[in-house]
Parts: C-alpha cells; structure tokens; sequence
C-alpha cells in the first residue's frame, strides 16, 4: 500500500503562482510514475501532470508553459503553478502509479479569483 498526501493548495488571485507538494509513504518501491490530476465541480478528473518513469514528463493541454512538475526527492512530487486562471480552481489530487494499481491523496483545493 501507498499513501499519498497532499499540501500547499489555498485561496490565490488570478495571475499568481501557487505550489503544491505530494509525499508518498509506505511501499513507495512500487511507484512508477507520479504525478497530479485535478477535478472541478460538475467535471471530470482531468490530467495536470505525471511523471513517466524514464523522464518523460506529461502535461494536460491548458497547463503547457504555466504548471511545472517535478520529482524533489525519491517519495516527494511537486507542482509550481503560475498564471493561475479561475479556470483552475479546483480540486488537485496527487497520483501514483505502482505495479498492480493506482494510488491517489485525498485531494487539495485551489482556488483562483478573478
């Protein structure tokens, strides 16, 4: 098992920046990939950002040049948001792929005025 947890998320005005942060525990020598997907009221969960073992990084189409992810350490993800619309208020859930199955944290909101 994998848990995963969340912090970072809060209340921002449009155009500024925000990071949040993912650490994974537990039998975190399964992980493959990691990385964050978001859910906004009435939607569906949608990609933000994972890291693809060997280095490929995958973003969603409206976060391309605005959110940046990174692995800090083995058992920590990170995501910088810059140029935060209102369109990206939501909820941000950390994600990790291990061998047999997917993991995800309980979620951090974010969420941008205008």
């Amino acid at each position: 098992q994998v848990q995963l947890v969340e912090s970072g998320g809060g209340l921002v005005q449009a155009g500024e920046s925000l990071k949040l942060s993912c650490a994974a525990s537990g039998d975190t020598i399964t992980i493959i990939n990691m990385g964050w997907y978001r859910q906004a009221p009435g939607k569906q969960r949608e990609l933000v950002a994972v890291l693809i073992s060997g280095g490929t990084i995958n973003y969603g189409d409206s976060m391309k040049g605005r959110f940046t992810v990174s692995r800090d350490t083995e058992n920590t993800v990170s995501l910088q948001m810059s140029s935060l619309k209102p369109e990206d208020t939501a909820v941000y859930f950390c994600y990790a792929r291990a061998r047999v199955r997917a993991y995800w944290g309980q979620g951090t909101q974010v969420t941008v005025s205008s």
